[in-house]
């Protein structure tokens, strides 16, 4: 089955009592037992719901892993994974990923006995440097948040799995999608998501999802969402499930405005750099050729002119955080997204005041490119 009809039907069936093709919202709390201690399929819609499960069915199927948990938000998935750890181990992060997963790591969980090193993930002997007797975790985002920077997850798998410390390796795939990447083909043993982002696609919902590529780690993930109560509400189960049947055609839209809203920017004389992995001139090109089918939708850039006006001037692009919706929007990195980072930590990570990050949604490509060139003028 490709993966556009994946997309429609991975995960749904009919409902049986009602022949509905579209996945009822199972809004309750609790379902009857069949008989003492023999409760049906569900028992408590903590543990587990009928709508979600068709959207954890669906994640999993998308990713080619074995199994998928949806969450509350992004952040929950991410806490809820970084609970596999203990007090005392070690986890080796990008240095320019979102700024909330950067506040979790560098503010919350060390509190609670975890350690981490903030690198560049783009260097193998940087790597290997940072790992410690106590690593029990590499964690990547490809393309990263908001630099777009990319990390070769062959890479980062050959160096956990070739080390006698038993690391995990863990991918955020919010930005490729499963579209566009496939982190258990590289090798890599969790991949975590944003669903608000495009795999919902109509910035209506906040939601997170783990999918898993073991046996062990499904439990191991099931058994943390049961006991932390991070998972998803039904009917925001059910509206990233809405979004999954055009997924894959809003992915090609934003892909392609992207790629052409890049090409413009990098010729204009106002802008200092861009950031877009489609483009041959980022250093991250041939890599992102290598492991990717397409460069996303988001593209940065350093603007050498007053961001302020720049701003206040757009028409189409919102001021907004957030990314992967049908409307395009703008944000100013450093303030917005990021701006739970320390200076110095967005410094060493290449996070610029100048910073400008574009979400590129589907409205028509010559527009977002007008709207673009009318405020930068």
């Amino acid at each position: 089955m490709k993966f556009a009809t994946k997309s429609v039907h991975a995960g749904r069936k009919p409902d049986p009592v009602t022949g509905a093709i579209s996945t009822p919202i199972y809004q309750t709390s609790t379902f009857v037992f069949d008989d003492y201690q023999k409760p049906k399929e569900h028992d408590y819609s903590r543990t587990s719901n009928p709508t979600r499960s068709a959207l954890e069915n669906a994640l999993a199927a998308l990713e080619g892993g074995n199994a998928g948990f949806a969450f509350s938000s992004g952040m929950s998935a991410i806490s809820t994974t970084l609970h596999i750890l203990k007090a005392g181990d070690h986890v080796v992060a990008a240095n320019d990923i979102y700024g909330g997963t950067y506040r979790l790591f560098a503010e919350i969980l060390p509190k609670f006995g975890i350690e981490f090193t903030f690198i560049s993930l783009d260097d193998e002997e940087k790597i290997n440097e940072a790992i410690q007797p106590n690593t029990k975790m590499i964690w990547a985002e490809t393309p990263s948040n908001p630099l777009l920077n990319i990390t070769d997850l062959e890479v980062v798998s050959k160096i956990a799995h070739e080390s006698d410390n038993d690391i995990l390796t863990v991918a955020d795939n919010t930005f490729a999608t499963p579209y566009f990447l496939k982190p258990f083909e590289l090798g890599i043993d969790l991949v975590v998501h944003s669903t608000t982002k495009y795999l919902n696609g109509h910035s209506d919902v906040i939601g997170g999802a783990v999918i898993t590529s073991t046996p062990q780690l499904a439990e191991d993930i099931h058994f943390l969402l049961n006991g932390l109560g991070t998972n998803a509400a039904p009917f925001d189960s059910w509206l990233v499930l809405r979004g999954l049947k055009s997924f894959p055609y809003r992915m090609k839209q934003h892909a392609r405005s992207a790629r052409a809203v890049a090409e413009f920017l990098y010729d204009h004389h106002v802008i200092d750099q861009v950031f877009y992995p489609g483009l041959d001139t980022h250093p991250g090109h041939e890599i992102a050729k290598k492991q990717m089918n397409g460069f996303g939708g988001v593209v940065s850039f350093n603007l050498k002119s007053d961001i302020k006006s720049f701003l206040n001037k757009l028409e189409i692009f919102s001021l907004a955080e957030s990314l992967g919706g049908a409307d395009s929007l703008v944000e100013h990195a450093a303030t917005m997204s990021h701006a739970s980072m320390a200076p110095e930590a967005r410094e060493e990570a290449g996070i610029s005041d100048e910073l400008i990050r574009l979400s590129i949604g589907l409205e028509d490509t010559d527009d977002l490119i007008e709207d673009l060139s009318q405020a930068i003028k």
